[in-house]
């Protein structure tokens, strides 16, 4: 075929198509329903004159157009979705609750490492104070002494509140990140840090209990404990989720099985990190402060918590279809 026939012949096509692709700007969500199956049907027939003119015509002006044309439409057609908002606000208001409740195996398992030894801890050390030497992990050990003097250490003042909250918040997404990454230790070190973080904070109310200064504790950490109790299950479970696909992989290759549980638990706590945030701003301010009535800190952590699981345990269900029986009008 003449090149200047074939140009002549396709030339009005090649038009459209260019149009189409100027007014989709990048973006193919400008053009209407019938303009982007218009767009469609005239990058094949594009793709299909740039495979002739490739082969009849290679050095030609002719080719090189067709050749930016057809890269232009299959970069508008073939676009990856960018991370926007509305990606991000589908995976706030659905994706990350339902991942919860498909891998709450694994956030149970890591609350009943944290709780159990929580119980014993605080029950051992309030019948006999003298096993918090052997109960309380070595990083607690030096509150004893604050504590029988019958102090605490939670007192901040106020005008070292800002940089105290976000130092928790670093100190508590660090714990989180910590626990979640010890899963490639099999769970081993995951295991380890919910253990020791139950003893000690199980420990320490057994401990303050005892001199007389426990409900001061329970009032601190009523209000961002939920919170902050919730994400590092959560972040526990991450890792005990890893762990579990590097000793049981199944029918799958361990290699697959880790990267299958790796994408899930990364997804899980990077929905959960965000939560600590809040718990962090509310152990900055509302937790050590002492205007503010025992009432209203326990009716911030109650209140949270549940707010929160019925965002976890609720949002972003199916709607189940409403079918009619014959005897329904």
């Amino acid at each position: 075929m003449n090149v200047d026939k074939f140009y002549q012949s396709r030339r009005k096509e090649w038009e459209l198509l260019s149009h189409l692709l100027d007014s989709g700007q990048q973006d193919i969500h400008r053009l209407s329903p019938k303009d982007v199956e218009m767009l469609a049907s005239l990058y094949r027939e594009a793709s299909s004159d740039l495979a002739l003119a490739k082969r009849d015509f290679p050095n030609h002006q002719v080719t090189r157009y067709l050749n930016q044309l057809v890269a232009r439409a299959h970069a508008l057609l073939y676009q990856g979705e960018p991370i926007a908002f509305r990606r991000l606000w589908e995976f706030a208001t659905s994706g990350f609750p339902r991942l919860f409740r498909e891998t709450a195996v694994f956030t149970l398992a890591a609350f009943l490492m944290f709780t159990i030894p929580a119980l014993v801890a605080g029950f051992g050390i309030a019948l006999d104070t003298d096993s918090a030497q052997w109960l309380l992990p070595a990083s607690a050990q030096d509150l004893i002494p604050i504590v029988e003097d019958k102090s605490l250490w939670i007192d901040i003042p106020i005008e070292e509140r800002p940089y105290a909250s976000s130092f928790i918040m670093q100190n508590n997404i660090r714990v989180s990140f910590l626990a979640f990454a010890s899963g490639i230790t099999g769970g081993v070190f995951t295991f380890y840090i919910m253990v020791t973080n139950g003893l000690s904070l199980g420990g320490l109310l057994g401990l303050t209990s005892q001199y007389g200064v426990g409900w001061d504790l329970a009032n601190f950490v009523i209000g961002h404990g939920v919170i902050e109790l919730s994400v590092i299950f959560m972040a526990g479970g991450s890792g005990l989720m890893i762990g579990w696909a590097l000793l049981r992989p199944g029918l799958m290759r361990r290699r697959d099985a880790l990267a299958q549980a790796a994408r899930k638990a990364v997804l899980l706590l990077s929905g959960a990190a965000p939560m600590l945030v809040i718990a962090g701003t509310i152990e900055g301010f509302i937790s050590p402060s002492e205007t503010i009535p025992w009432q209203v800190k326990w009716a911030v952590g109650i209140g949270s918590g549940i707010l929160l699981y019925a965002y976890l345990l609720l949002a972003g269900r199916e709607k189940k279809a409403h079918w009619n029986t014959p005897n329904e009008h």
